[in-house]
Order: structure tokens, then C-alpha cells, then sequence
């Protein structure tokens, strides 16, 4: 009997550790505005709460920051536990606190119904919030951000799966990938995801995102991921973990583009991209347990997400390259030939040109680059006679491709992450 109520028991108990970080004192510049509660925003079927931080200085069309509080925790904890409202107003975007109301105060990232686009629980009630505040506030739909700490980072890992379409960027404190917690019982917890045992490979890692809205083709969030070594809740094999599957989502190299030391003990890497706004970037703390967040580690969200700076984040100047895209179409086949010229002033040395099939179209073969995956979101890499390209050199690549009926041309291209001009 004892054994059996311990054995009930245990995975309540596992839960409560996902706690805040630890306490400490942080310096607060003193809001301009103050923390409100939002009821009735919309569809809630896990009667979450919405807590709404909206700066005095809020710009037009603002950007909506989703912050998402850990296990035992709330929305006016993770407002008091981070700087988002105090970098809210000197950015002028609006942050939105999302609150767990069942006992274990922790997100729903498990369930079947969460670990898919519409299927309810959490996710469902978190974009509810978002269209409330795009209607009441005019936001920018193409800047909608969400960061999360333990719990938090999982439902974030978990909202860019379901609603690739509503988020831009996400930032992960201590998580795990989508769908590693998973489970069909009920259960809240699942050991072997917490204990860093759940692997896979990145194609399986991707197909569960990919899975949680099926057919859809059009751009995925960027990630940033965070993950301290000595993470004894969430155990580090986590941070690689999510390292396989959100370079497999993007089609991007498990090989980092740029490697760098932001302070000591920190290591960061970046993927399918070398700047502050690479598809995915990953930072390992050295010696750092479960409760890593520390003040100054929003900033590094905020620069990640592009939106340290008044107004609208820029977009990628598109003045270092150009691409030029034709297509030779028939029944249920085309080739496409690819030219991709540096109109920048340094020479590129090893490239990835990056962009999305049209619905209905799988590349079948190629020349003058390696192509992953064959549909959906692409990355062509250079082979090794083509990586180096001279300013106002082009090189030419080209794919075959079947199609169920659209045999356009990708619409849009970068290189090495940069946005490429047409032409």
C-alpha cells in the first residue's frame, strides 16, 4: 500500500521542483505603467489567466512579447521575476503574462491536446490572449515573441511547434523539445524526458513539430535556447536535444556557423546564420544548475528577437545578395535554375541559401548544392568548388522538382540568414 502511494505521489513531487529561479533582489526602474488582468479574452478551455503589461510609451503597431512563467509560479511572478516591463518601456512593446490556474501551477505541455495546433488545453487559451491583444492594441502580427523559463521554456518550445505562423522568435530557459514531455496518461511528468534519456534523431525531433500542423510550408520561428550544465531537473542532454530538432526544423546544419564566449563560462552557438538573428541559437552555461536566469539575460532575448531598439525591428537589408530564380515547369515536374550573386564588398566564404518550396512541390535532385530537406522550408549549402564567391561574382545551382499543380518559384531567399534581393 505505501508503495503504491508513493508511487502515485512521485510525479506531483517531481513537478513542484520546476520552480522560479532563486530569489534575489533585482533593481527595478520604476514602471510607467502597471500589471492588469484581462477576463474574456476568448476561448480558454484550461481557464488560464491573462495578465497584460502595457507601457505608457507603446508604439504603433507594437510588438507583443509572451512571457511564460515556471512551475509553482504565475503571471505576476514572472512579471516580478524578469526585466520585461521595465525594457517595455524604453521599447515600447506590450508584454503579455499568461497564469496557470490547476494546482501544480504548471503548464500543460504533455497532453495530446496540447501538442497540437487547436487541439486545446494551454496552448489554445495563450492564443486567445494574443488575438485579443492584436485587436485591442493594432500589434504587429509579424512581431509576436515568446519566452519561458522551465515550464515556461517547454510551453515555449510548445507554441512554436503549434502556431509556427503566429510567432517570429522564441527564447527557451532551461527547457526541453516539443513533445518530449508527452504523455497519454494524464500525467503532467514524464522521467525520461526530465532525465535527459528522450532521444531521437533531428528528422524525428523535426516531424514532431512538423506534425502539430500538418501541410503547413510557410516560415518557422527562430530559437534561442538556454541551458545551464549542472541542470539537475531538466538534464542537459535537453539543450542538444533542442539543438537536433529546431536546425532540423529550419534545415539548417547541426554544424555551428559561429561559436563565441559572450562571458566566461558562457558558450554560444549559432545556426544557419552568424548574426544576433540566426535561425537558432544555443547558449551552455558552465557549471550553472536549473534555475539559470539571471538579470541581463532579457536584454540578450531582446537582441535575439531584434527588438532593442525604438520602433520596428529592421528587417535584413537585402543589399549583400541577389538571387535570380527561373522555372521550366511540365505536367508534374519542373527544374529551376538558381543564381545567386554577392552584390556585398567582402567575399563569401561557404554559404547556405535558404527558402520555401511552394505547397505541393519536392525536390527530386539537384546540382552545385546539397538540398535538406526536399520540401517545405530548404537549405541549399555549396559544395566544395562553389563556397567561395567574390564581390559581384554569382554562382548557379539548380533542382529538379515534382509539383501537384503549383510549379512556382520560391518566392523569397536569403543567404547565410541575410535577406537576398530579386534579380
Amino acid at each position: 500500500m505505501l508503495l503504491a502511494l508513493l508511487a502515485a505521489l512521485l510525479p506531483l513531487l517531481a513537478a513542484s521542483v520546476l520552480t522560479a529561479p532563486a530569489a534575489s533582489a533585482r533593481e527595478r526602474a520604476v514602471p510607467t505603467a502597471a500589471l492588469t488582468e484581462v477576463t474574456d479574452f476568448g476561448a480558454n478551455p484550461s481557464n488560464l489567466r491573462m495578465y497584460l503589461y502595457v507601457p505608457e510609451s507603446v508604439t504603433a503597431n507594437p510588438a507583443v512579447v509572451v512571457a511564460v512563467h515556471w512551475c509553482t509560479g504565475s503571471g505576476p511572478d514572472m512579471y516580478n521575476g524578469t526585466e520585461y516591463d521595465t525594457l517595455a518601456d524604453q521599447y515600447g512593446f506590450i508584454v503579455l503574462y499568461p497564469s496557470v490556474t490547476r494546482s501544480s501551477k504548471c503548464f500543460d505541455v504533455s497532453s495530446p491536446q496540447a501538442l497540437r495546433r487547436g487541439g486545446g488545453s494551454d496552448p489554445v487559451g495563450i492564443k486567445s490572449m494574443i488575438d485579443w491583444v492584436t485587436r485591442t492594441y493594432d500589434a504587429d502580427t509579424g512581431r509576436i515573441f515568446a519566452t519561458g523559463i522551465s515550464s515556461g521554456a517547454m510551453m515555449t518550445n510548445v507554441l512554436l511547434g503549434d502556431y509556427p505562423d503566429v510567432f517570429a522568435a522564441g527564447a527557451a530557459f532551461s527547457g526541453v523539445p516539443f513533445g518530449c514531455f508527452a504523455t497519454t496518461d494524464g500525467s503532467e511528468w514524464n522521467s525520461a524526458c526530465s532525465g535527459g534519456t528522450v532521444t531521437h534523431t533531428p528528422g524525428e525531433w523535426g516531424d514532431l513539430v512538423r506534425g502539430a500542423y500538418p501541410g503547413y510550408t510557410g516560415p518557422r520561428p527562430r530559437m534561442q535556447i538556454w541551458h545551464g550544465t549542472q541542470d539537475d531537473v531538466l538534464r542537459y542532454p535537453n539543450f542538444g536535444e533542442q539543438i537536433k530538432q529546431w536546425t532540423n526544423v529550419h534545415g539548417v546544419s547541426q554544424t555551428p556557423a559561429a561559436t563565441d564566449t559572450p562571458q566566461p563560462g558562457w558558450n554560444r552557438t549559432r545556426y544557419g546564420g552568424t548574426g544576433d538573428r540566426a535561425p537558432v541559437e544555443a547558449i551552455s552555461l558552465q557549471g550553472v544548475g536549473h534555475n539559470l536566469y539571471a538579470q541581463g539575460m532579457a536584454s540578450r532575448v531582446l537582441t535575439f528577437f531584434g527588438l532593442d531598439r525604438s520602433g520596428p525591428a529592421p528587417q535584413p537589408q537585402p543589399g549583400a545578395c541577389r538571387v535570380k530564380a527561373t522555372v521550366n515547369a511540365w505536367n508534374t515536374g519542373l527544374t529551376a535554375s538558381v543564381t545567386i550573386t554577392n552584390s556585398g564588398t567582402t567575399t563569401v566564404n561557404g554559404w547556405k541559401l535558404g527558402f520555401t518550396l511552394p505547397a505541393g512541390q519536392t525536390i527530386t535532385g539537384g546540382w552545385g548544392a546539397t538540398y535538406a530537406p526536399t520540401t517545405g522550408a530548404v537549405t541549399a549549402a555549396n559544395v566544395s568548388y562553389n563556397g567561395s564567391v567574390a564581390p559581384g561574382a554569382s554562382v548557379s545551382i539548380g533542382y529538379q522538382a515534382s509539383h501537384s499543380g503549383n510549379s512556382a518559384a520560391p518566392a523569397a531567399f536569403t543567404l547565410n540568414g541575410t535577406a537576398c534581393a530579386a534579380g
